[in-house]
């Protein structure tokens, strides 16, 4: 129900931010919903919410980070935040937001979890946050909510988390692994840097993780190349620099994670 633009803005400009926070917590509004377009490199301040959050990214692609890891949201898809967890997050390019907050008691979340929006989660999410300027009558506004929570529940997962480990060896080499994503990263080569075995090694990440490196390394690859195809980056010279020997091996997958291939998933994202 409120619309913020960043984009003429420093990021001193916390108080608005907060401003906006404490609208969140103290409206009476069942179900508030937020817009907000912020530009790249935007970087907001760790904070919580009492409310279930679903942060969705309509244009652009953001990451949100917790002491437990870090979560993409490139366009189309939404973030669903559990209450009362700390937060923040980081424009990757221009980011157009639409944010919903929803009583846990409603629909919790133990862990963050990456959404892709459905078309009509998005128009109804739009609804909401458009309805200052386009008033809701409260029999259409209140069937708009209930489709709304009922389609949340359908929507399918995405593999676009990615659990940092807290050791701290383990934790550089990840950051560094992100900068330069390598498909052909092998486990000896990680073990032999931290001067451990590889069962020693594979055991750790696991621990330290909750997945297997292999499992990891996929999902770093696609959380490393997301913003390089949102920004419009050629899909071969991505796949190469992420250490893929062919545009087919990237594009398998590409379409294992997401569900289809490079080229289709951004020309669905773009309309």
């Amino acid at each position: 129900m409120r619309t913020i633009d960043f984009t003429g803005q420093e990021s001193q400009d916390d108080n608005e931010h907060f401003a906006s926070l404490s609208w969140i917590e103290n409206t009476e509004e069942p179900l508030p919903a937020l817009g907000r377009v912020y530009p790249a490199g935007f970087r907001g301040l760790p904070h919580s919410h009492t409310k279930t959050q679903l942060w969705c990214a309509r244009r652009g692609v953001v990451l949100v980070s917790t002491a437990g890891g870090r979560w993409m949201i490139p366009p189309g898809h939404g973030l669903l935040i559990p209450a009362g967890l700390e937060h923040f997050s980081e424009m990757i390019s221009e980011v157009h937001m639409h944010s919903i907050y929803v009583d846990p008691s409603v629909i919790g979340a133990r862990d963050p979890r990456v959404l892709e929006v459905t078309a009509l989660a998005g128009s109804l999410i739009e609804e909401l946050v458009l309805s200052d300027e386009k008033p809701l009558s409260p029999r259409r506004k209140r069937l708009i909510m209930e489709l709304l929570l009922d389609e949340i529940g359908q929507l399918p997962e995405r593999p676009l988390g990615l659990p940092f480990p807290g050791d701290a060896r383990l934790s550089r080499l990840c950051h560094h692994f992100l900068k330069s994503p390598a498909a052909n990263a092998g486990i000896d080569d990680w073990a032999r840097e931290l001067g451990m075995s590889r069962r020693s090694f594979t055991r750790l990440f696991r621990a330290e993780t909750g997945v297997s490196f292999v499992t990891w390394r996929q999902q770093a690859c696609i959380f490393a190349s997301l913003p390089r195809l949102a920004a419009g980056e050629p899909v071969t010279n991505v796949a190469l620099d992420a250490g893929y020997e062919n545009i087919a091996a990237f594009t398998t997958m590409f379409r294992r994670m997401l569900g289809s291939s490079p080229s289709t998933y951004l020309k669905l994202r773009a309309a």
